[in-house]
């Protein structure tokens, strides 16, 4: 269990026992969800990098660098264990990313539409959280999970206009993606 004594907020005092728990929640599981975006589109762009989709994964792909440098700055900064389950979303998201480009560039964009319709609902619910808690005063955090949430609604959009509802399948594919999604998020919260 964290101390109080060891988690002193950027702004003025220290966070409460119940606000440390949310922040190191949000942290932990944002960090381990970048990470998997990350190797999402790298496993994409080392199937699809030669196509004409290649310079729009590659583009996602970079902000998606950006996110989880973010998040690993952010880790430090507040002292939070990162999940144990780092080694599994590694694989895990490389072989989403791998195996959905495999199945062509809409399967692709369907993969991607699914996981960031989750994250972007998972950011909004972590922002109705922070927001409501009265000893939360980290305007920055708050800034960044909004800029990033923006982000992934822009590849979520991207997916869409790229064609990813043309995938074969694609209600079962994406479907099965968020279910993934929602799970990940659930056991990287705590584990």
């Amino acid at each position: 269990m964290l101390t109080l004594a060891r988690r002193v907020h950027t702004g003025s005092g220290k966070l409460t026992e119940r606000c440390s728990k949310l922040v190191d929640s949000v942290i932990r599981v944002d960090h381990a969800g970048e990470l998997g975006a990350n190797q999402i589109y790298r496993g994409q762009l080392a199937i699809l990098g030669h196509t004409k989709m290649g310079k729009t994964i590659e583009h996602m792909w970079e902000q998606e660098k950006v996110h989880k440098e973010a998040f690993d700055r952010l880790i430090i900064k507040y002292r939070v264990r990162p999940t144990a389950l780092l080694p599994f979303w590694n694989v895990a998201g490389f072989a989403l990313g791998a195996g959905t480009a495999l199945l062509g560039e809409k399967a692709a964009m369907a993969c991607t539409v699914a996981v960031e319709s989750v994250i972007v609902e998972h950011y909004n619910d972590q922002l109705c959280q922070l927001v409501k808690d009265p000893n939360f005063t980290d305007k920055a955090l708050l800034e960044t999970i909004r800029r990033f949430r923006d982000e992934e609604q822009e590849h979520h959009d991207t997916g869409i206009e790229l064609g990813a509802e043309q995938a074969p399948f694609y209600r079962a594919l994406t479907d099965v993606i968020k279910f993934g999604c929602r799970t990940a998020i659930k056991i990287a919260e705590k584990v």
